[in-house]
C-alpha cells in the first residue's frame, strides 16, 4: 500500500477564537487569506498552501505552545499589513542566520512570527 504524500505532515491548524468575524478581518487584511464558513461557530481559512480553521467555544491559550511561523517575500511590507490590520508587534524584526523575522500577536492574543530569507 502506497503512503499518501501527506502522511505524517502537518495537515491543518486550528485556532480557538473569541470572534470569528474579527479573525477573518485580521488575517484577510494582513495576509490575504480566503475563508469558507461552516455555520456561526466555525470558519475555515486557506493561505494558498495550508488550510486551518477558526473555532468558537474552545479554550484559548495565547501564551506558550507551538509558534506558527509564516513566510513573506517582503518582510517590512508584511509587518505594515499586520500593524494596519490591528496586530501588535511583540518582537521587532531581527536578523538570524538565513534571514529576518518579527513576532506579532493577533486580536485573540496568539503569538505568531513572519520570516523572510530576503
Amino acid at each position: 500500500m502506497a503512503k499518501s504524500s501527506n502522511d505524517k505532515r502537518i495537515d491543518y491548524v486550528e485556532f480557538s477564537v473569541g470572534d470569528i468575524a474579527r479573525s477573518r478581518d485580521f488575517y484577510g487584511k494582513a495576509f490575504g487569506w480566503s475563508f469558507k464558513d461552516y455555520g456561526p461557530s466555525y470558519c475555515e481559512f486557506n493561505d494558498g498552501r495550508l488550510a486551518g480553521g477558526f473555532a468558537l467555544g474552545g479554550q484559548r491559550k495565547a501564551a506558550g505552545g507551538p509558534l506558527v511561523i509564516l513566510y513573506a517575500d517582503k518582510l517590512d511590507e508584511t509587518q505594515g499589513h499586520v500593524e494596519e490590520a490591528g496586530g501588535k508587534i511583540v518582537k521587532p524584526a531581527y536578523s538570524f542566520p538565513g534571514g529576518r523575522r518579527f513576532h506579532f500577536s493577533d486580536p485573540d492574543g496568539y503569538e505568531l512570527a513572519v520570516w523572510s530569507d530576503k
